[in-house]
């Protein structure tokens, strides 16, 4: 991040903001560990957190210094309105996603306000939804395979600004046509998919996956 994050998370003068407002029970120490690596291998950025609780926030500092990294480098945001959210949001350069608990509103926020969403996904819905989401913003390249995948990737865009800022400006001509966001085209999917499930059901056939064809 190239200036101050304003009245959110505080003044920060760092050259990249990794951002991640999940609740602090999704943190588990892999991620934490993952993330404190990519900060170490990024000494110019800062992890951007949203502010639960006293506790949480200085447990996750006092882990930080731990790993190596001081603990002002965790950057806390306290909760706010929606508007306020957004726009402070899209200060942010990259959304670092949890494991195996991924996030879901949070990172349709984020790609709303343009900032590019990294995850590896699982085997479980929790933890797909993110990988879900890219599909349906055209950003697949920012799906990592492995966790390994993913920390090298982090590395790699906050050392590459001229990717980074190509994937931005991606997101910044897609996010607002794209099917994630596409409300009236989701309206019409869903009503050709029940309509499907009622002539099933009126024919007296079993249930089934139903595949509604693209527009």
């Amino acid at each position: 991040m190239r200036s101050e994050q304003g009245d959110g998370p505080g003044d920060v003068k760092r050259a990249r903001c990794h951002r991640n407002p999940n609740a602090p029970y999704k943190i588990t120490p892999a991620t934490f560990q993952r993330w404190m690596r990519i900060l170490l291998a990024t000494p110019d950025s800062v992890l951007w957190l949203v502010s639960a609780n006293a506790a949480a926030q200085a447990n996750l500092q006092s882990e930080a210094e731990r790993s190596g990294v001081a603990p002002d480098r965790i950057v806390f945001a306290p909760f706010t309105q929606r508007p306020e959210h957004l726009a402070r949001l899209s200060r942010a350069d990259l959304f670092l996603d949890t494991a195996p608990y991924s996030a879901h509103t949070t990172a349709s926020d984020a790609l709303w306000a343009g900032v590019p969403v990294l995850t590896t996904p699982g085997d479980t819905f929790a933890s797909r939804v993110p990988a879900s989401l890219l599909h349906a913003v055209w950003l697949p390249e920012l799906i990592a395979s492995t966790p390994e995948a993913y920390e090298a990737l982090a590395i790699e865009l906050a050392a590459d600004r001229t990717r980074l800022d190509a994937l931005k400006r991606k997101l910044a001509a897609k996010v607002r046509t794209a099917p994630l966001f596409d409300t009236k085209r989701f309206a019409r999917d869903l009503e050709k998919a029940l309509a499907a499930m009622h002539d099933r059901r009126s024919r007296g056939l079993p249930p089934a996956d139903i595949s509604v064809p693209l527009d």
